[in-house]
């Protein structure tokens, strides 16, 4: 029971997607594991750094403590680390400049482009993240609740990379989505 406690504080852990922010990505109903070791190990209580691992990277998927509710984890792909220029320019996003070329699973369900004067879905920026933060998105941009809403996630708060679907089971069908198990998430 202790070694299983260890492995899941700091070396892996399964969470299941509640939200459709991440579709086509993760699907309602994925259940992931969580590569907690790669960025480095740290007290679950403070967050403090204790051994060293790799800075997050434009393009990973992340699971991070949400900063307006820290009782809560959100999964969003990192778009800018800290040090880069983002911009929304009609849906596109640009990073330091060049255009951000997004994973196959990303996805705009909406074909309206809502002006940044109502609301930064659509268009927003330039904005600099500041160093020891992060800006994510979610890869169903019309349908996400991320950076562009609520801003920047601090690197201390991020508890891993998302790395595999281990199960998927589809509510509406009552039905375990078989294809989707063992897929390596991307």
């Amino acid at each position: 029971m202790i070694l299983a406690l260890v492995i899941r504080t700091f070396v892996v852990q399964a969470f299941k997607i509640p939200s459709g922010s991440m579709i086509k990505t993760l699907l309602i109903g994925d259940h992931i594991l969580v590569n907690k070791f790669i960025y480095g190990v740290r007290n679950p209580l403070t967050r403090e750094l204790w051994i060293k691992g790799k800075q997050p990277e434009r393009g990973d998927v992340i699971v991070f403590i949400f900063p307006l509710d820290r009782s809560k984890d959100f999964i969003k792909r990192v778009i800018g680390v800290g040090g880069d220029t983002v911009e929304i320019i009609n849906k596109k996003v640009y990073v330091n400049g060049k255009l951000f070329h997004d994973p196959p699973g990303v996805q705009h369900t909406d074909p309206r482009i809502i002006p940044a004067s109502l609301e930064p879905r659509d268009n927003m920026g330039p904005i600099k993240v500041p160093k020891g933060k992060l800006f994510v998105m979610g890869d169903n941009r019309d349908q996400s609740y991320d950076s562009r809403f609520w801003g920047f996630v601090p690197v201390k708060d991020v508890k891993g990379d998302a790395f595999m679907i281990y199960w998927s089971w589809n509510s509406k069908t009552h039905m375990p989505r078989l294809d989707r198990i063992g897929h390596l998430i991307e």
